[in-house]
Order: structure tokens, then C-alpha cells, then sequence
């Protein structure tokens, strides 16, 4: 598209934030004509959301989870009942607005859809839009042009009522200025700290508190049960490496496929744009371009400095109107077909258009050819081998499974016929916590771990199931090594647990002391005789230095009467801190860039809120019913 749209061009994605899953490829007519029952796992309106959709959305999250996570990323975060839930409900809000768009007759039009993709970095070469890749980009993604555009239309157009929400939300200069001055003000305060340490004399622990802490905590002494295990991946990337493709099927490829590297034809134009934003500008835009085009006509080596001077498409007319080489489908209909109809250095009588009026000059051409076999043998390999991969693997996943279970009592032979190692694991504990998990690698699967700490597996030593633990990606594990839960002898740990005791019991002294004195501050009689701290100061935006609990007493102390007295325990090694505030004070100017800054990031607030009431609303509006006893078997499974 034009230079002046791609460059004025506002998505509005900011929202798009309180709905955590990408948009599903099923549009609202497929929503309209969806018709299942009792094993879909939820119903919007008269619409159904399906296991399959639910299926997808859980890969995509899946996906943005293991891009976003790296090596952080483990299968066993998709499997809990609360995150599928939440991709339900999110399924929920997304069917919502899409319902809501149908209802308001909101679309996306294939100019606007067109000039989204053409300036998608990604899909340009040379910083113009690139066909080869965005067809190389659809294939990697395993997805078909019509999919894409679909789902990219789909977004687009629940892009526009979010957006409408969006600029809804509006917050005053008043406003802004009044809660930016809230958040400026700062308290200058002292402290004084009461450690623990203190009353380190005093505290007094029996032998008997001793033994009795470790009776009622019997778990906190456990050394969890352990085992030690063997185990193999089948994975599509391990058949990957193992393929090979002859140069004969290459060939073969490339001359049954050759519509596929063809490159098209493709223009280089350069316009003036007179634009008329109304029908009434329209005639007096007309007359204009048409006096522009009659100098045009006396100078045409003037092309470049008159579109300068006129040209009212400011993206392009810096660059004396040039909008660099395109190919079809890339422009507006009556654009393109002018500019695919002139003779290189031809210039157009002035066309009218959606946008303005122009005057169009021819300045290039690439004409169309086939890309050789040596251009494109490097992409054909690899599709080749991801194809021949994909086949091996959905031939070899049934065979890896029956492998390690009919010869249960080791890996080797599976190993073998599959050309991969057998690796070995570190302890791994039957109830691993987040940050076991972290380190457990392929294992941190809860199907693998109940398979390997089950009493057959620990037993008899016998191989697993192969369980998927990922897309294309299947493990199978044998027990080498098992360890059973077993307690720490009391005598081990009573020396730990009496300093724990007493550190407890410190505390307690120190707070109480901290509470009592406190108390007496507050009274208006009482004499403040403290050694307290030079002074501090602290801002509700600036006080990254203080506990967030002093944060919160100090900002929510009573400051009519100063000196104002606070005080909070402080977590740090159990000790109680007191505050005395001397004085409050706000900044007398706000600096213009930062309340505008300021403004900003309160508007993105109350837009989300108002999206999320949005949404809320219309959860009322809907009848909506979730299928319960489906989503828990999906969580089983």
C-alpha cells in the first residue's frame, strides 16, 4: 500500500493483552454453523467451542510458553487443571468478541488486510515485501495462505472494537496531574530498629519444645522418595538427522513443483497524491492534480522535485514520490492495473482512488522468472527432509511404543532399531516441586514420573510406556537406582531446630517490645527519647530501598500531626522497625514530559479495565455454559 498508510497505520494490540491466546483459525461463520454437543467443552451463545479448537489454543500456548521460557520451559506447566482452565476461559472471551463483531458488522477489507502483510518485517527483503518468503514463512508454519489471511483478517477486525474501547478511555490533564502529584509526594522519616538479637538472653527453649516441633512436623524431616533412571526420545528432530535426500528427487521436486519459484513480475512507480478527505475536497483535489500534471507533462525529468514540492503522501514524497518496486495484489485495484499497464518511464493521466487523486510515473521493471534448481535446492532439501521426517515419525511412533513394551526389561533394543541413545538421568524426586522441575529436563512429565515410581517399574526394573511429552517428541524410562522416603533421625536435626525455636522466639520479644513502644510514642504525654536514624525519604514511586510493608505503613500513617509514629515488622532476620515521619511535602511543579508520560500509562490502565468490564458485561449478556465433566477428561488425559 501506500507509503502514507503504512506509515499512519495504528494497530491496536495493547489490549489484545488481557486475551492470552492467539486468535483460533475458525471465523464467526464456522462459530455460526458449529453444531456439536455433548462433547464439546463449551457453548457460547448458540455457539460451541470444541475439543479440537480447545486443542489448538492449548498448542499455541504451549508454543509462546517454550519461545518465551527457553530452557525454562517444562510440558508439566501445560498439564495443571488450572491452566487449562484458564484456556477456556479465555476461548470464552475471545468467542465473545467475535460474536460482538458480527453482531456490529465490523470486517476487515483485503486492501487494509493486503498492506498489513506487506510491511511485516519479517516478510521483506531489501525493506519491500518478499512473495517467496511469506510463502517459505506459511509453509514453516505448516499453514496454507487462506489460513493465514484468515486468522490475520479475524484479528484485524476484533483489532477494531478493542481499539473503539481503547479510545474510550479517557483520563483529564487535571486528573493526571492530581494522581501524579499523589504519587510524587514524599515522607521524610527516621527509624529505629529493634533486632532480635537483643533478647537473645532471655529466650529460653526446653528440650521438650524441641522434640514436640519435630513430632507435629514430621514431613519437613522427610528425605522424599528417589530413584534413578534410564531413558529414550523419540523425536521428530532426532529422525531429522538421521534423513538424507538424493539429488535425483530434488530435481524431481523442484520440476513437479516449479510454480513455486516462480518469481512474479514485479513494477517500480513513483506518484504525486493529492488527497481529498472529503466529497466536497474532491473537486478542488481534482483540479489540482490536473495542473500538477500539465507541468508534469512540460518537465518530465521534473517527476522527482514536483512530487517533492505536491505530493501530499509524506512517506513517499521525501523520496520524490517513489514507492520502490512492487508485484500485484500489493496496491489498489485501479492503481495497479494502471501501473501494469504503462511502458517504463510513461507517465498516467491523474487516477482517482480511494486515497486521492495521482499522477503515477513508471520507473522500473523486474520482469518475471523461474528461480534455477541451484537457487532453490537448499529450500526443497529441507522441505524434503521435514517431509520424509514426519512420514518416519508417525510410522515409528507405534513402533517405539511396541519396542520398549514387548521387551520391557531394557532400553537397548529400542535404542538400537532407532539409532538413538540411551541417556541417564540425576535423582529424581516423586514429587518434584518448581524448582526440581526446572532442573528434571524431558522427565518433568507427571505421566512419566507416576509410570517410573510405580510399583511394577520399581520392582521388576520394566520399561515405561512411551509417553508424548511434547509435540512430535516421545519418551520412554526404566528404573535404574530407587531410593524409598525415608526421616531424618531426631538427633540430626535437634540442633537446627533449636536455633529455629529460638530465632522464633526472639522475634516474638522484639516485636512485642517494638508494639509496646510504639504505644507509648502515639501517647501525646509521652517523651520521645530514641536514638533514631538520620533521615530518609521516600515517594510512592521511588522507595525501591524500603520493604514493601514499611512502603505501606509509612504511606498509610495519619499525617495531620507530625511527627507521625509507624511501625511493622520487617522480616529481615525477625526484627521490628519503627518510623517516625517529620515531614510531608509535594512537588510544587510537575514536569510537562513526565505528567504526559504519566497521562499515557494511565489511559493504557483504565482501557484495560474498561475492556475487562467489557468483557464482564457481556458474559451476562451470553448465555454461557461450560461442559465440566469434558474439561476434567482432557485434564486426564
Amino acid at each position: 500500500m501506500f507509503d502514507a498508510v503504512r506509515n499512519n497505520k495504528k494497530i491496536v494490540q495493547i489490549f489484545l493483552g488481557l486475551i492470552t491466546l492467539p486468535f483460533a483459525f475458525w471465523g464467526v461463520d464456522s462459530y455460526v454453523r458449529n453444531s456439536g454437543v455433548g462433547s464439546d467443552l463449551a457453548s457460547v451463545g448458540d455457539t460451541k467451542i470444541t475439543i479440537p479448537q480447545f486443542e489448538q489454543a492449548l498448542r499455541e500456548r504451549q508454543d509462546q510458553m517454550r519461545q518465551a521460557l527457553g530452557a525454562g520451559f517444562k510440558q508439566e506447566m501445560m498439564n495443571t487443571p488450572e491452566m487449562k482452565l484458564s484456556i477456556l476461559n479465555a476461548l470464552v472471551d475471545q468467542r465473545l468478541l467475535l460474536l460482538e463483531t458480527s453482531k456490529n458488522s465490523l470486517q476487515t477489507s483485503d486492501e487494509v488486510l493486503r498492506n498489513v502483510i506487506s510491511t511485516i518485517p519479517s516478510l521483506q527483503e531489501n525493506g519491500k515485501f518478499s512473495m517467496p518468503r511469506y510463502e517459505s514463512a506459511l509453509r514453516a508454519q505448516g499453514m496454507s495462505q487462506p489460513q493465514f489471511e484468515a486468522k490475520l483478517r479475524q484479528d484485524l477486525t476484533l483489532q477494531q472494537l478493542i481499539g473503539a474501547l481503547g479510545d474510550s478511555a479517557f483520563v483529564s490533564e487535571s486528573q493526571a496531574e492530581a494522581m501524579l502529584r499523589l504519587q510524587s509526594e514524599e515522607r521524610q522519616f527516621s527509624e529505629f530498629r529493634i533486632a532480635p538479637e537483643q533478647f537473645a538472653d532471655k529466650v529460653k527453649i526446653e528440650t521438650s519444645a524441641v522434640q514436640k516441633y519435630y513430632d507435629d512436623n514430621k514431613a519437613q524431616f522427610e528425605v522424599a522418595e528417589q530413584l534413578k533412571a534410564e531413558y529414550l526420545v523419540l523425536s521428530l528432530d532426532a529422525i531429522l538427522s538421521q534423513v538424507t535426500v538424493g539429488e535425483a528427487e530434488i530435481k524431481a521436486w523442484y520440476e513437479s513443483h516449479m510454480d513455486r519459484y516462480q518469481q512474479k513480475e514485479e513494477r517500480r512507480a513513483s506518484h504525486i497524491l493529492i488527497v481529498a478527505k472529503t466529497e466536497a475536497e474532491k473537486g478542488q483535489a481534482k483540479a489540482k492534480a490536473e495542473e500538477i500534471l500539465k507541468e508534469v507533462q512540460k518537465a518530465p525529468a521534473k517527476f522527482a522535485e514536483l512530487a517533492k514540492q505536491h505530493s501530499q503522501d509524506p512517506g513517499s514524497a521525501k523520496n520524490g514520490g517513489d514507492l520502490g518496486f512492487f508485484g500485484r495484489g500489493m496496491m489498489v485495484k485501479a492503481f495497479e492495473e494502471t501501473v501494469f499497464k504503462q511502458k517504463e518511464g510513461e507517465i498516467s493521466n491523474v487516477l482517482e482512488s480511494e486515497f486521492g487523486y495521482h499522477i503515477i510515473k513508471l520507473t522500473g521493471i523486474k520482469p518475471g522468472k523461474l528461480r534455477s534448481l541451484d537457487e532453490a535446492r537448499s529450500e526443497i532439501e529441507s522441505d524434503l527432509k521435514l517431509q520424509s521426517a514426519q512420514r518416519k515419525f508417525a510410522e515409528s511412533a507405534e513402533a517405539f511404543n511396541n519396542t520398549v513394551y514387548e521387551q520391557s526389561d531394557s532400553l537397548q533394543p529400542a535404542a538400537e532399531k532407532f539409532k538413538l541413545k540411551i541417556q541417564q538421568s540425576d535423582w529424581l524426586p516423586r514429587n518434584p516441586d518448581a524448582k526440581d522441575l526446572a532442573s528434571l529436563g524431558p522427565l518433568a512429565n507427571s505421566k512419566i514420573l507416576a509410570a517410573l515410581f510405580s510399583e511394577d517399574a520399581i520392582k521388576n526394573k520394566r520399561n515405561t510406556e512411551a509417553v508424548e511429552i511434547g509435540p512430535n517428541m516421545l519418551l520412554a524410562a526404566r528404573v535404574l537406582e530407587h531410593v524409598p522416603a525415608t526421616r531424618k533421625p531426631f538427633d540430626t536435626v535437634k540442633a537446627d531446630i533449636e536455633k529455629l525455636l529460638r530465632s522464633q522466639e526472639a522475634s516474638a520479644l522484639a516485636r512485642n517490645s517494638g508494639e509496646a513502644r510504639l504505644a507509648e510514642l502515639k501517647k501525646e504525654s509521652s517523651e520521645d527519647k530514641l536514638a533514631w536514624s538520620l533521615v530518609k525519604s521516600a515517594s510512592r514511586l521511588q522507595g525501591r530501598d524500603l520493604p514493601p510493608a514499611a512502603m505501606q505503613v509509612i504511606f498509610k500513617a495519619d499525617v495531620q500531626k507530625l511527627p507521625a509514629y509507624v511501625g511493622v515488622g520487617s522480616g529481615i532476620g525477625g526484627s521490628y522497625t519503627l518510623y517516625k515521619i517529620v515531614k510531608v511535602s509535594q512537588p510544587e511543579n510537575l514536569d510537562a514530559a513526565r505528567r504526559k508520560k504519566f497521562q499515557s500509562e494511565y489511559d493504557e490502565i483504565i482501557a484495560q479495565q474498561d475492556l475487562s468490564a467489557y468483557l464482564s458485561g457481556l458474559r451476562l449478556r451470553y448465555k454461557i455454559d461450560i461442559n465440566k465433566s469434558a474439561l476434567d477428561s482432557r485434564e486426564r488425559q
